[in-house]
C-alpha cells in the first residue's frame, strides 16, 4: 500500500508517517531525510543534490524522483511506502505516478490533513525538536516531561527551534502551500483516492482516523 500524506506545513504529516511506520511496517519517504542520507553517504545522487543546494538552488524534481526510485528499489519487499512532503506540485505528482507505474505499483490513498490556519500558526510557533534524535515537542501541547531533557533519548539541552517557525515566516510557507501544493487536492479527488481527516486532534485520534480511512473494504 502506497500512501501520500498531504497537508500544509505543520499539519502533522511527519508525526503521522512515523507512527504508521512503527505500527504497520511502512517505509517513510521524506524528501528532506532522503537528501540528508544521500549527502552523508556521498552517493552520486547525493553529490548532485549537495552541489545544487550549495548554490542556494532548489533540488530539481529529477533528483528527488531519482532518490525516491533508489529508496523504493532498496526497500522493494516493504509492505508499503508513505510519501511525506512529496509531491509538492502537479508536475511532481505526474512524475511520481510515472515512476510507480514503471515499477508496477500505484498509489492506494492520499490522506489530506486539513486544519484551521490560525490554529495551525499557534501550533507551529510553539514547536521544537530534539537535536539528537529528532523527537518533536510543543511548548503547550507536548512539552518534555523534564525541562531541557528529551523524553526519548535523554539528551540534555539539545532542543532546537527552527528559525522559520515564527508567524511571519510560517505565513509565507503557508502561502506557498496554497499556491503550489493545494491543487493536488483536486487532482487526487478526481482520481477518487483522496481521503480527508481533521489534522488538529490528538496524535492517537488522528492515527485511528487514518487507519479507518485506509483499511480495506471487505
Amino acid at each position: 500500500m502506497n500512501i501520500i500524506l498531504l497537508g500544509p506545513p505543520g499539519a502533522g504529516k511527519g508525526t503521522q508517517a512515523r507512527t504508521m511506520c512503527d505500527s504497520h511496517g511502512y517505509i517513510q519517504l521524506s524528501t528532506g531525510d532522503m537528501l540528508r542520507e544521500a549527502k552523508e553517504a556521498n552517493s552520486e545522487i547525493g553529490k548532485r543534490a549537495a552541489s545544487i543546494m550549495a548554490k542556494g538552488e532548489l533540488v530539481t524534481d529529477e533528483v528527488v524522483i531519482a532518490l525516491i526510485r533508489d529508496k523504493i528499489t532498496e526497500k522493494a519487499g516493504a509492505v508499503g511506502f508513505i510519501f511525506d512532503g512529496f509531491p509538492r506540485t502537479l508536475a511532481q505528482a505526474d512524475a511520481l505516478e510515472d515512476l510507480l507505474l514503471s515499477i508496477g505499483q500505484s498509489l492506494s490513498h492520499v490522506v489530506e490533513l486539513f486544519v484551521d490556519d490560525e490554529k495551525l500558526i499557534s501550533r507551529i510557533t510553539g514547536r521544537f525538536t530534539c537535536g539528537s534524535c529528532g523527537e518533536l515537542y510543543h511548548k503547550l501541547t507536548k512539552p518534555p516531561k523534564k525541562p531541557d531533557v528529551c523524553d526519548v533519548c535523554g539528551s540534555v539541552n539539545k532542543f532546537v527551534f527552527r528559525p522559520d517557525d515564527n508567524e511571519d515566516s510560517f505565513k509565507t510557507r503557508l502561502l506557498a502551500y496554497y499556491r503550489d501544493t493545494s491543487p493536488l487536492i483536486g487532482f487526487y479527488h478526481a482520481k477518487k483516492i483522496l481521503r480527508k481527516i481533521d489534522g488538529l486532534g490528538s496524535i492517537d485520534k488522528i492515527q485511528a482516523g487514518i487507519n479507518n480511512l485506509i483499511k480495506p473494504v471487505n
